[in-house]
């Protein structure tokens, strides 16, 4: 059964063409991942594994190359092949559930973008701290990347200083969306005002840009 949120976007994807056309995204993405990550698996090429929600998928990009996986992975010169097992509307309890139990064996890098769709309500943020916890125990260390939530409530907070805790001990690196990270809005939302366009999603890209490529060089060192 759809939560409020979704019975709101479902009205709103009615009357404001917008969102219609950037929800109409997932599908296709998501065919266009399974392939992608088909060939990455068969490359043996060095694997980047992303995980999180619609953010790292790209949706509202005009193209999954449009998303920020994508664009930083050129940007270094695609030096890995990536297996995206992000998927819309992910909260951290599905990563955990059907994502990481995928996490192919000795991955080079594995990033995390989640946490924003547990944000959406209060009964969603209950718990979530813990299974955020979880989430970072389970995780490759040294070669993981986490995102830091932007959102400022309780939950959000208890989230990063769990980030933060992992950081210290040397087990990820962090890329740090908090406070003025990801700078003024404006031109860089998707038609839905709500994902990124390709300006938001390179923003993105420039937070997790320095802790990839220390994580790539310390798996050149490996």
């Amino acid at each position: 059964m759809p939560t409020w949120t979704g019975r709101l976007l479902d009205a709103a994807a009615v009357v404001l063409p917008g969102i219609g056309r950037v929800r109409a995204q997932k599908e296709p993405f998501a065919r266009a991942w399974e392939e992608i990550n088909h060939a990455a698996l068969a490359s043996g090429r060095p694997l980047w594994v992303a995980l999180g929600d619609s953010m790292t998928q790209g949706i509202g990009a005009g193209t999954v190359a449009g998303g920020w996986v994508p664009q930083l992975n050129a940007r270094l010169g695609a030096p890995f092949a990536v297996v995206n097992l992000s998927a819309s509307g992910a909260r951290v309890a599905d990563v955990l559930a059907g994502q990481l139990p995928r996490l192919p064996a000795e991955p080079a890098l594995v990033t995390v973008l989640v946490g924003a769709n547990d944000m959406l309500t209060r009964s969603r943020r209950r718990g979530v701290a813990g299974r955020f916890a979880r989430l970072l125990d389970e995780l490759p260390p040294g070669r993981s990347v986490v995102a830091t939530l932007p959102r400022r409530n309780a939950a959000a907070s208890e989230v990063n200083a769990l980030i933060d805790t992992a950081e210290a001990a040397g087990r990820v690196r962090v890329a740090d969306l908090r406070g003025p990270a990801l700078g003024p809005i404006r031109g860089t939302l998707a038609d839905d005002w709500f994902h990124p366009n390709e300006i938001g999603y390179a923003r993105i890209a420039d937070l997790f840009e320095a802790p990839v490529r220390a994580a790539a060089q310390r798996d050149c060192r490996d």
